[in-house]
């Protein structure tokens, strides 16, 4: 009867949550996504795209123009903020202008950008291109076909445009001037890697960089302006100390004034204040927040990490742990790493590389801030490489284990050993 009564208590857990007072008046407004109807130490750039964009508003084609600057910038949003600001003055003085905005890391292939760009134009009347199957050909000349019916200048925003497979998609879209007679197309491109374009066919980077434009980082100053304006729109009055936005605004500084990843700080601060039934942030949560985000960055990269990289980081994985249990330091060597990592090479019928190969690779998980891997000299015998991991190796299993074959080869046990890691 007792069971009962508890699993009574507990068939309505989400009715209780609700009834909680939370932390959020819009909890969307913390989000990177958000637009809000002001973007802060951003107006230089605002009237700079502005500037570029205006001729769209006399019936002729803007310039091309590249946009750069590291994650977090603001590049995507003023461009959207500039494209709303365009279409609202368009609909006033009458003109036709389409704006369409496409993210090429996930529309990453010349059919998919030319297919994503055409059903733009999609009506009651028009065939809508299928996802697959059709000639890249005949989708490009569909999409000339739409553009001229439907007149009027169209901007295209390429997102992630350094994600984008071959150049063949960026040399259809660079001539597609050429091939209408009625529309007019805009390129703008937005990167995070400053040298894209120095890899592009000459075809292509003289016809679609007619402009390039850089985005500063914000610094610590300009953050807390930034979040400042979101917490009055997304959190209850008096909910964070003072110290919460200087901390967070200070930590998103050092990572090069990342916009996104100071709006993410504070959001899962206040999650995590909120789950906890704390009606106030306070710096603690601030921490803790850092921690998850620092986290679920490195279990992601350790999510699409290659197939060798993934064996190196499990023998490293495995051997810090064996150590550990046999009472030794737990930093491992290059040599020792490489023995293991052999093994599970034949394990799973794979190639091996070389120990150089195998070195680098070590350096790259380094880099990546998966693992630390210190150089040590041992005098005569040389230099090695002393190395541990820098997250919970148990997370990383867990997501190691999400490909079958290596939730075979967690059980791999260390030769000379009794017990299985």
């Amino acid at each position: 009867m007792r069971n009962f009564s508890r699993n009574a208590v507990n068939s309505d857990i989400f009715g209780r949550l609700l009834k909680s007072e939370g932390l959020f008046l819009d909890r969307e407004a913390m989000r990177p996504t958000y637009m809000p109807e002001i973007l802060l130490h951003r107006s230089n750039e605002i009237n700079d795209i502005a500037s570029v964009m205006v001729p769209a508003l006399r019936g002729e084609t803007p310039s091309n123009v590249f946009i750069y600057g590291k994650t977090g910038t603001g590049k995507t949003a003023v461009t959207k903020y500039v494209g709303k600001k365009l279409l609202k003055k368009s609909r006033e003085t009458g003109k036709r202008i389409n704006y369409i905005y496409v993210n090429c890391e996930i529309v990453d292939t010349q059919y998919r950008l030319l297919q994503n760009i055409a059903n733009h134009f999609i009506n009651e009347w028009s065939e809508r291109i299928p996802f697959t199957g059709w000639p890249t050909d005949e989708v490009y000349s569909k999409l000339i076909q739409m553009m001229d019916k439907n007149g009027g200048v169209s901007v295209i925003i390429l997102d992630e445009v350094d994600k984008i497979k071959g150049d063949e998609a960026l040399y259809s879209l660079s001539r597609i001037n050429n091939d209408l007679k009625k529309a007019k197309v805009s390129i703008v491109g937005i990167s995070n890697d400053l040298k894209f374009t120095e890899f592009l066919d000459p075809r292509v980077k003289s016809s679609l960089g007619e402009e390039n434009m850089i985005f500063p980082p914000y610094d610590a100053r300009e953050l807390q302006d930034i979040l400042k304006q979101r917490v009055d729109i997304a959190l209850k009055p008096s909910s964070m100390d003072d110290e919460v936005i200087p901390l967070c605004s200070a930590l998103a500084a050092q990572e090069h004034g990342d916009a996104r990843r100071a709006l993410d700080l504070l959001r899962i601060s206040a999650e995590l204040a909120e789950r906890n039934g704390v009606h106030k942030i306070t710096k603690k949560f601030v921490r803790l927040a850092q921690n998850k985000i620092e986290i679920d960055r490195i279990l992601e990269v350790v999510r699409t990490l290659p197939a060798q990289s993934k064996t190196i980081l499990l023998a490293i994985i495995l051997q810090e742990k064996q150590n550990k249990k046999a009472g030794m330091a737990g930093v491992i060597t290059t040599g020792e790493v490489y023995e293991i990592y052999k093994d599970l090479c034949k394990k799973t019928r794979t190639d091996s590389l070389t120990q150089r190969r195998v070195a680098d690779l070590i350096s790259e998980l380094d880099m990546l801030g998966i693992i630390t891997a210190r150089v040590i000299s041992k005098g005569r015998y040389g230099r090695t490489r002393e190395i541990k991991t820098s997250s919970s190796s148990d997370e990383i299993i867990n997501v190691l284990k999400e490909d079958d074959v290596f939730k075979e080869l967690t059980n791999y046990k260390i030769r000379g050993q009794t017990r299985l890691v």
